[in-house]
């Protein structure tokens, strides 16, 4: 057996808000049926968007992490977008984490191994 593709799906209350705040953030959109499902990618992940009316907790276990060269181009991104986040440095790189619009974790990252 092959596997062609993988996609991480997050369950979310807006779609169009969903959508929008993705694509700020640099994701480009694969597939979109209209407000039943959208696939949005960047380098080897999609991230699909499913809706839903249930409240469904976070899991702060998981969060979604998107590796970049400069992590100020990652603050200025959010700044931009009014979306709120913290910073952190450590061993292993510069991090800045925020959440989308249904507070699933994600974070930009610029890994010292770079």
């Amino acid at each position: 057996m092959k596997i062609n593709e993988s996609n991480v799906t997050i369950m979310v209350k807006d779609m169009d808000k969903a959508v929008n705040f993705y694509l700020n953030i640099g994701l480009t959109l694969k597939n979109r049926w209209e407000n039943n499902y959208a696939q949005l990618k960047t380098t080897d992940i999609i991230v699909g968007l499913h809706p839903t009316d249930k409240d469904i907790p976070n899991n702060s276990k998981v969060s979604i992490g998107f590796m970049i060269d400069h992590i100020g181009d990652a603050k200025v991104l959010l700044d931009l977008h009014g979306i709120a986040f913290t910073y952190e440095e450590g061993k292993s790189g510069k991090y800045v984490h925020f959440h989308d619009p249904d507070g699933t974790t994600l974070y930009f990252s610029q890994p010292s191994w770079r």
